[in-house]
């Protein structure tokens, strides 16, 4: 039975600050001492008075809300159009990120003689976006789906759900959970008569800024509660702040109302998915990390002979896609109706489309040995 390593991952200290990736666009605390009696300037240096810079501060920081907005509308459309036929950039991100199903055979080939390892993000996935995240429930077909997949691979599930949430979805105990965008990270439970031996090993990166977290949720549930449609969900190790029921007109509105807590919180960095804010401390972790410490701990750190195989459909994939690109081994499949820029080899459209990849991996891997070479 694989169990977790409880040594942390080299170059990875817990913790650790870094700077706040969410800097460039949230105005961050400005302390300002003004004396009693205005100092001359020194020489070679231009004086500027202190409500002329408090309106530049301003402005700047208006601006910052604003290029977050739009960021926001991109990567969240409200309104797609739809095309008579492809365009040109259509027929080439296909050409460049196929569909995994159509290209089944070929992916097979490049795993011949290497151990598959799968990993799968869970909103947008294994189910569908919904409007109440609350409601984001998993098919039966593809619990059962799920379920033959983890007998013939290791199998795990890395969302930037709480881990305990994702579980209660899911229901499947014989997987890897890494929630909070991989901060939360558990294996599946020995079975020993032991309790001692039958615990899984937990590993937790970011377990110092629990309070802190639990704090900006408090301020963040009653700051967004005047816009209609808000959801502040707390993740245990993360936050998310969801606008996929706000209107597009109250994005601004809410963009500041997040900007206004954070910005007392240098240690925490702000990012976006698909109508979502995400906040997370200032820790180099991310989906990729949880991707490499989970390989480690199943034995395959310098192994040559894995193949693993990442599919979600979140901004914050393309952390494990650029890890398998990086390493050569394995690839990631976006999951997306849409052209995207993704490090991601390979593409499916929806869930359904997932389930049907994953049914086909198990036919495959329960096919008797020579049946699975003539492929």
């Amino acid at each position: 039975m694989v169990s977790f390593s409880e040594e942390r991952p080299k170059n990875m200290a817990a913790g650790q600050n870094v700077i706040s990736d969410a800097k460039s666009v949230l105005n961050m605390s400005i302390t300002m001492t003004v004396s009693a009696q205005k100092p001359p300037a020194p020489p070679g240096c231009i004086s500027v008075s202190r409500k002329k810079l408090l309106q530049n501060l301003e402005i700047n920081a208006g601006a910052r809300v604003n290029a977050w907005v739009d960021s926001m509308k991109a990567s969240s459309p409200t309104h797609i159009k739809s095309l008579p036929s492809p365009s040109d950039d259509d027929v080439s991100w296909n050409l460049h990120h196929p569909s995994a199903l159509e290209m089944f055979e070929q992916i097979i080939d490049e795993s011949k003689g290497k151990q598959i390892v799968m990993f799968l993000d869970y909103d947008g996935t294994l189910s569908p976006i919904v409007e109440d995240p609350d409601r984001a429930f998993m098919s039966k077909k593809m619990r059962k789906t799920v379920r033959k997949l983890a007998k013939c691979f290791p199998t795990a599930i890395v969302s930037g759900r709480c881990r305990d949430k994702v579980y209660k979805f899911v229901k499947l105990a014989e997987l890897y959970y890494a929630g909070s965008h991989g901060m939360d990270i558990k294996g599946p439970e020995k079975r020993s008569k032991s309790k001692k031996d039958s615990e899984s090993v937990l590993f937790q990166p970011a377990s110092e800024f629990l309070p802190m977290i639990d704090e900006v949720y408090k301020q963040l549930a009653e700051t967004t509660k005047s816009t209609p449609g808000a959801k502040v969900e707390n993740n245990k190790f993360c936050l998310s702040v969801h606008f996929r029921c706000v209107d597009e007109k109250k994005w601004s509105e809410l963009a500041q109302q997040v900007r206004s807590v954070l910005k007392k919180y240098p240690k925490l960095r702000l990012t976006q998915g698909r109508k979502v804010l995400e906040i997370r401390p200032t820790i180099k972790w991310d989906k990729g990390k949880a991707l490499e410490f989970l390989l480690e701990s199943l034995g395959f750190a310098n192994c040559a002979n894995v193949f693993p195989v990442y599919i979600g459909d979140d901004r914050t994939d393309e952390d494990a896609f650029k890890i398998l690109r990086d390493r050569g081994q394995g690839f990631g499949i976006l999951v997306s109706k849409f052209p995207k820029d993704t490090s991601a080899s390979y593409s499916l459209q929806e869930p359904d489309e997932v389930m049907d990849f994953l049914r086909r991996l198990v036919e495959w891997k329960q096919l008797p040995v020579r049946a699975q070479s003539r492929m």
